[in-house]
């Protein structure tokens, strides 16, 4: 007599104590969908004054008003920035890569998320920043 009623407990038991489903399994990240490999815009004035303004606000305390990026907060931090002043120091860097690096951040440069700046407007920083080391092309970054 014991043994159904041990029996007829454990199955009471079971019915009534849910098993436990496991949860959604976690996913990774899903990487940003990976931008154009050459520079999808074409600059206009109100395109380059947008990244101009990105640029002083995200960029300028580090990189420099000019883009040679001697700055004190560089020096403090002891980072060893691309002088953007030397046409030779981008060169060999294709818009996509700087594009990759302004969107997921490098080392101790934080990423520039996509809710505070579209890819057009990145799209349109790499540009901007390319006109450093073009005399003239570029007024100074911190003057609106």
């Amino acid at each position: 007599m014991m043994n159904p009623l041990l029996l007829l407990s454990a199955v009471i038991l079971f019915v009534l104590n849910p098993t436990p489903t496991p949860g959604p399994t976690p996913q990774e990240p899903t990487p940003a969908p990976a931008a154009a490999s050459t520079n999808p815009v074409k600059p206009t004035p109100d395109s380059q004054a947008k990244a101009k303004k990105l640029y002083a606000i995200d960029c300028l305390m580090c990189h420099g008003e000019k883009g040679d990026g001697k700055t004190d907060i560089a020096k403090d931090m002891q980072l060893s920035l691309d002088d953007w002043t030397d046409p030779k120091s981008l060169a060999g860097k294709p818009d996509q890569a700087l594009f990759d690096v302004i969107r997921n951040g490098k080392g101790k440069m934080p990423a520039e998320e996509a809710g505070r700046a579209k890819d057009d407007v990145v799209w349109n920083l790499v540009i901007y920043i390319r006109t450093f080391s073009q005399p003239g092309a570029a007024p100074p970054a911190g003057h609106y």
